[in-house]
């Protein structure tokens, strides 16, 4: 069993990449092979980004007091097929894929990546089956079938999101390290899966699945998921049960209590039978057992003013979660700012996904179909001092995202975060508690 050097703002951590490869440009591939009922493609996907902040953050032994300035990339690239038997009989597919990822420079804010990561490693490996017509109840392919290595997502992220958190080199020495590429998240399959999809787009429909994770930052947990959804045109009503099975006890100290932990949830989103309205909320209910229990939630609500130059949306969100909350696997399921909230906050100075509400306001602005502009603007306030580090701060972060190309996107941020407290009394920020001004540039391509 390894001994823990690390931040006592560590174990409660879930930082992670601010975006995935499916909010970025147009999805992809290379046609290799194709009869009427055989498919072969060839994917190629990546994204490199140039990043720097005025301050680091006490969450690594390698955590520094001075700006720090570190570029992160990776190319996930691999094959999928699929095989039509018959309109009554379904289609196989699979989908095998590697991902290349690396850090260079110095490292990020936080400390967990050092500059030196480099890897290149398995991503998907899965195989499955969709009915086709064979239950016609169900609706088409209304029965899905699948199992192997992939990424799994459970509602907008708000508790589980793939498999996202990628630590490198500068946390325990390395025993956690996945490749580098921290705030891309380079790796986001779970190690292993067994999913049963059943229903269509509308109407009824549920997931059972049993996901097991190889990421020690983790503790690699084994889980039990089930989900039950009515979709009614743009509105969803769900619930989520989750059960962790077991973990690994060598890293457990991250994640000490997760083991038999479970999860009762219930969610809903969409606009209430009015165009340009958005509504979302979500309650988790956890249970640790010795009558320890925890729970966040949040409601969330938007406007599109159609009719105004430029489309504006603006919306609003309130989340909190307790002071012992377990954020699990969250991350940003539905578009930038979902569940990692603000770029310093969320990413380097946190954890604002436990012990913590949040304000959260959101402005978008769309001049062209390719070119979309955003504002978030974020209030954080530790709910419990004496649980952990004060947390207390403001972060605004501003952004462009340009389609290019159909294959090509191209993403500016500029982030303010500022908070109340430096590490000497009690926050994360090394060398005082003075305001951050935090830039990154990202490029993406999908073929």
């Amino acid at each position: 069993m390894i001994t823990p050097r690390y931040s006592p703002l560590l174990p409660r951590l879930a930082a992670g990449t601010v975006m995935t490869l499916s909010m970025c440009g147009s999805v992809s591939a290379l046609e290799l092979y194709k009869t009427a009922d055989t498919t072969v493609n060839l994917n190629i996907n990546g994204i490199g980004g140039a990043f720097h902040s005025q301050k680091g953050y006490a969450q690594s032994e390698t955590a520094e007091a001075g700006g720090r300035d570190w570029q992160e990339g990776f190319i996930k690239y691999g094959l999928e097929a699929s095989h039509t038997l018959s309109p009554t009989q379904g289609t196989l597919y699979g989908n095998v894929a590697w991902t290349s990822s690396a850090t260079w420079g110095q490292g990020d804010a936080g400390g967990f990546t050092t500059g030196d990561e480099r890897r290149t490693h398995i991503e998907n490996l899965f195989a499955g089956w969709k009915s086709g017509d064979l239950v016609p109840a169900l609706g088409h392919d209304g029965i899905d079938i699948s199992f192997g290595r992939q990424y799994i997502q459970v509602g907008d992220g708000f508790l589980i999101s793939g498999d996202s958190l990628n630590f490198g080199d500068g946390v325990l020495g390395g025993d956690l390290d996945r490749g580098g590429a921290y705030y891309l998240a380079a790796r986001q399959s779970f190690d292993n899966t067994a999913v049963v999809r059943l229903g269509g787009d509308q109407g009824w429909r549920g997931d059972l699945m049993w996901l097991k994770s190889d990421n020690r930052a983790q503790a690699r947990p084994e889980m039990a998921v089930g989900t039950l959804e009515h979709v009614d045109g743009d509105n969803t009503l769900g619930a989520t049960y989750i059960k962790v099975l077991d973990t690994d006890s060598d890293y457990a100290f991250l994640y000490p209590d997760r083991d038999d932990t479970k999860v009762y949830s219930v969610y809903g989103h969409g606009n209430a039978g009015v165009k340009n309205l958005f509504l979302a909320g979500q309650y988790a209910f956890q249970d640790k057992g010795n009558d320890d229990s925890e729970n966040a939630w949040y409601l969330e609500a938007g406007w599109t003013f159609d009719e105004l130059a430029w489309s504006p949306y603006v919306s609003y969100r309130f989340s909190r979660f307790s002071e012992g909350y377990d954020p699990l696997f969250y991350g940003n399921g539905r578009a930038l700012g979902t569940w990692f909230q603000g770029e310093v906050a969320a990413n380097y100075a946190g954890p604002f996904a436990s012990n913590a509400r949040v304000h959260q306001v959101t402005l978008t602005l769309t001049p062209a179909e390719q070119l979309s502009l955003g504002v978030m603007a974020y209030r954080f306030d530790t709910i419990d001092a004496s649980q952990g580090p004060r947390l207390d701060g403001n972060e605004i972060d501003l952004y462009a995202h340009w389609d290019i190309t159909d294959q090509w996107w191209l993403m500016p941020l500029l982030g303010r975060y500022k908070p109340d407290e430096s590490v000497d009394s009690g926050g994360s920020q090394l060398g005082g508690s003075g305001t951050n001004y935090y830039t990154q540039l990202m490029v993406g391509f999908n073929f």
